[in-house]
């Protein structure tokens, strides 16, 4: 790869690896190692393309694409599974910017979601995406999309039940 194109790339990199980062966690359900595998995955394959990148109407698009996708090849992944610590690491600082107990429930519940329903309310809901752009990326009809949402986002209630009432009032 020529300095310039390496260049334009490192910039690119730099400048949507926060953001992959954060729409990774929300796929994987909060879980950061594998939101980290996802991201740099799909940097690399962002790196591969590069070169033809001029052919892309939105570089930044097209890589919450390549997210998506790895993410869901990589739940169809058997082997991809791993089994939990026994021991858990050490607490976390609390987090000054939020409600960490509102962000833990949320993200539990979003973890429980199977993969396609989880892909489909991050795409929707955290990238804003209408059910066109959504359909294209996860490769269904729109149709297809507008059932899955309805039907993620009652299972989200459902895993939420009662429980997020006495976190947002108490």
């Amino acid at each position: 790869m020529r300095k310039a194109a390496a260049d334009a790339y490192r910039d690119f990199a730099v400048a949507r690896a926060g953001h992959l980062f954060r729409s990774a966690c929300l796929l994987s359900g909060g879980d950061t190692h594998l939101a980290e595998d996802l991201v740099q995955e799909t940097l690399g394959r962002m790196y591969v393309v590069w070169g033809r990148i001029d052919r892309v109407d939105n570089p930044a698009g097209y890589a919450q694409t390549v997210l998506v996708r790895t993410f869901l090849t990589h739940q169809r992944r058997r082997s991809s599974r791993e089994s939990p610590a026994a021991v858990l690491p050490d607490r976390a600082a609390p987090d000054p910017a939020g409600d960490t107990a509102l962000r833990v429930a949320l993200l539990t519940a979003l973890a429980a979601l199977g993969p396609k329903d989880r892909a489909v309310l991050v795409l929707r809901y955290w990238e804003d995406r209408s059910v066109e752009e959504t359909a294209a990326v996860l490769q269904s009809s729109p149709g297809a999309v507008r059932t899955r949402t309805t039907r993620a986002l009652a299972r989200l209630r459902g895993e939420l039940d009662c429980g997020l009432v006495d976190l947002v009032t108490g």
